[in-house]
């Protein structure tokens, strides 16, 4: 029986081809500035998976290393994007992530070593409020990863 994953140029054919660390030199480079933040601003890295059990396993690990505080897993949705000139449409999971402006950089080159997808879109939202002991709970989360 064929997959998404079979079809879909952008993936390995199953999870278990996926790098788990995939070395630095491989990742795209930088990030665009946001001018005007402190280091500890929380903010929220959208990003999508194709699957639950990858979705499971990213948010997992990003936790755990506490380049983010938290990981929010969405249903699957249907992502329509042109890719190498032919219109795509393939069922994925969108991945909210809660960090710091201070963990970004770490948490994109992390991110790019465990998505299978040579682009993955990697979405920085800001936060304008919120309760501040959620806010300052997300930056002590982030500030117990080590470098």
């Amino acid at each position: 029986m064929s997959s998404e994953r079979d079809t879909d140029p952008r993936m390995p054919g199953n999870v278990s081809d996926i790098p788990s660390d995939r070395p630095l030199a491989d990742q795209p480079s930088g990030l665009r500035d946001q001018p005007g933040v402190d280091a500890n601003d929380t903010v929220i890295v959208l990003t999508t998976v194709p699957d639950l059990l990858l979705a499971k396993r990213i948010a997992h690990l990003l936790v755990e290393e506490y380049l983010v505080a938290c990981v929010n897993l969405s249903a699957p949705g249907l992502s329509m994007y042109m890719w190498q000139d032919k219109l795509e449409g393939t069922e994925e999971l969108t991945l909210t992530l809660k960090t710091t402006v201070a963990c970004l950089p770490a948490l994109h080159a992390r991110l790019c070593g465990l998505h299978p997808y040579e682009v993955p879109e990697f979405l920085v939202l800001s936060v304008q409020g919120g309760a501040v002991a959620y806010l300052d709970w997300v930056a002590a989360q982030t500030a117990l990863r080590s470098d």
